[in-house]
């Protein structure tokens, strides 16, 4: 069974995607932000996949990517970002920063699994 987090501010939104993460079969751990799931990672846990939204308050879902990605234990992490945002440029950037997918909200369990088995399936290769 996969091991999916998601940190999102939004709880409906995070409830939302976890049942959906769930139908999927995979284990769900839900951040409200991106200190409390770096938190979880200096610990030494890591899931299969981060799922982030680029919106939050305090830290970004960007600002969260690129800190990730700069450390190397989190480099291959795979890492799809979310967000309501369908503007080009912003995906563009998250994609450039080191995004493995980028979901616009709302999102259909066939687009979760989708972004879910590319973003993994890439950094399974690299290992």
């Amino acid at each position: 069974m996969r091991q999916v987090w998601i940190t999102d501010d939004d709880e409906e939104m995070n409830r939302a995607i976890g049942l959906m993460l769930k139908m999927l079969n995979c284990e769900v751990l839900t951040f409200q932000n991106a200190r409390a799931t770096v938190k979880t990672l200096l610990t030494g846990k890591t899931p299969d996949m981060l799922l982030v939204d680029i919106n939050m308050p305090e830290v970004s879902g960007l600002d969260m990517l690129e800190f990730l990605r700069r450390r190397r234990e989190w480099k291959e992490l795979p890492i799809v970002m979310l967000s309501s945002e369908a503007a080009d440029n912003m995906v563009d950037k998250a994609l450039q920063m080191g995004a493995d997918s980028y979901l616009i909200k709302p999102v259909t369990i066939e687009e979760l699994e989708k972004s879910m088995t590319t973003a993994i399936d890439k950094h399974a290769s690299v290992k």
